[in-house]
């Protein structure tokens, strides 16, 4: 044992040895532009280490240094990227929780060293959920080809599929939800030949047919209530054309939408005539005490002469959960025709704050307009603001919030305009947000070479155990649990 420990710290030496010190460098007073940006970004204390790169400048070296404010430090050199080492860097952030790391970073071009002004990595007091669900799917129109629902522990760079669609081949796998992040209860809807929406609670699976005669699709945009007895899906009759406009590629709309609420111990969809009308009503949600449904409403409009027209308010009716009804009355939270704009993607804070929705020119479908921002609706007195701490000139789609309502993780275009990537930020008891950052990746030039979007990041306060024998099983099997309808 005491040889092993003396070769261990044999080899450390002479990779401390190894390394050139940055002797004479030009000191420069501007921060250094790294890939991802995690310049003065503020990070849970278990998240997964922030390597990075530089790409604006040509280098022969790249030396940083990291120092606790507390105690502790790190020193990497490399020729290419900066990887930290996992265990020093947990450590790192968990000994200065609550203060910062400060970061110094060199670069040698030409036998030149340059040193940058040193930035900060603040370590936050909020913890953040074990994990992220998100679907990887190539940013196509038409064809499925390969996608996945996938996980990924936050604390590393381990990602798992919870389901991936080459198990049935020619599904589409979409609409992940769980309830209030909890692993054991997840929605997940299948999209072709074996069409379902399977149901998973503390390991029972059930696959579902939604249709029924008296609805206009099968269900989609789940939503959980707190209680897990309820989902609230909404009906659609999608589709979708392409622009003649420059920059803009597809818009995804609905000739016709209606909200629903299936009720899992009775087997029944339920809805009244106020969320089933001539309009569009979709994206439903409910409270964080699950005694509202929130849900987008708009006018019907000609999609050929007037589907610039349709903007979507935020609405929302009382449910009753004690006995599975709905209040008679919609209230307008956020009013399309004073806001001249389209509200989409509502998500309530766990702890009974705030609703967080994008916002665009028009229409529901966000992810493909480049105007489309985040906005924040305190409820306590019904303002609402945009996002600007993170917002961007690019697309600003879905959203999440973690449990304890102190995170929240977005979608954004922001890298190129084309490929949605999962970036975070957090907010403190007065409602203060910080600089975003993207999700960590070994190597952090993965963006650059991926070929898939993140599409609809959803928290996790653990590991999805899904039994792919058993998914496969029911999947290719024709039998499907159909709910009774039921309207107030």
């Amino acid at each position: 044992m005491k040889q092993k420990i003396i070769y261990i710290l044999g080899l450390l030496l002479i990779l401390v040895s190894c390394q050139e010190k940055v002797n004479s460098p030009v000191v420069v007073e501007v921060k250094p532009i790294i890939y991802p940006d995690y310049v003065d970004v503020t990070v849970p204390s278990t998240i997964a280490p922030l390597n990075f790169t530089i790409k604006s400048e040509k280098f022969d070296l790249i030396d940083v240094t990291v120092k606790g404010s507390v105690k502790g430090s790190m020193h990497i050199q490399d020729t290419e990227v900066v990887q930290f080492s996992e265990n020093i860097w947990h450590q790192l952030l968990a000994d200065n929780k609550g203060k910062n790391l400060e970061l110094v970073v060199s670069l040698k071009s030409k036998g030149t060293w340059k040193q940058y002004k040193s930035f900060n990595i603040y370590v936050s007091d909020y913890p953040i959920d074990y994990g992220l669900v998100y679907r990887l799917i190539a940013p196509g129109y038409e064809v499925y080809s390969k996608m996945g629902i996938y996980q990924r522990n936050l604390s590393n760079f381990d990602q798992k599929p919870i389901v991936e669609n080459t198990l049935i081949p020619g599904t589409c796998v979409n609409c992940h939800a769980f309830n209030r992040n909890d692993p054991n209860t997840m929605n997940l809807h299948l999209r072709g030949a074996q069409g379902a929406t399977m149901i998973l609670v503390d390991g029972k699976m059930e696959m579902l047919n939604t249709k029924t005669d008296s609805t206009l699709s099968p269900c989609v945009y789940p939503y959980w209530h707190p209680s897990g007895k309820y989902i609230a899906y909404s009906v659609n009759q999608t589709k979708q054309a392409f622009h003649e406009i420059c920059n803009e590629r597809v818009e995804v709309f609905d000739m016709a939408s209606d909200v629903m609420v299936y009720n899992l111990r009775t087997n029944q969809l339920m809805t009244t005539g106020l969320l089933k009308t001539d309009d569009l009503e979709t994206f439903p949600v409910f409270s964080a005490d699950g005694n509202a449904l929130y849900f987008c409403s708009s006018k019907r409009q000609d999609i050929q002469t007037g589907y610039k027209k349709i903007k979507y308010s935020l609405c929302k009716i009382e449910f009753h959960p004690e006995n599975a009804t709905f209040g008679s009355k919609v209230d307008t939270l956020v009013s399309a025709a004073l806001t001249n704009k389209s509200v989409s993607f509502p998500r309530p804070s766990f702890d009974g704050k705030y609703l967080m929705f994008t916002l665009s020119d028009y229409g529901n479908f966000s992810i493909w307009h480049r105007e489309a921002d985040l906005y924040l609706l305190t409820l306590k007195d019904g303002t609402f603001r945009p996002i600007k701490e993170v917002n961007s000139n690019e697309t600003e789609s879905f959203h999440d919030w973690s449990s304890n309502s102190h995170w929240f993780v977005f979608s954004s275009r922001r890298g190129d305009g084309l490929y949605t990537r999962p970036y975070f930020a957090s907010i403190d008891e007065n409602g203060n947000i910080t600089k975003p950052f993207m999700l960590p990746q070994e190597d952090p030039r993965f963006y650059d070479v991926s070929l898939f979007s993140f599409n609809v990041p959803e928290f996790i306060t653990g590991s999805v155990k899904v039994n792919f024998s058993e998914f496969e099983k029911r999947a290719l099997s024709a039998e499907r649990k159909r709910p009774d309808y039921k309207k107030q």
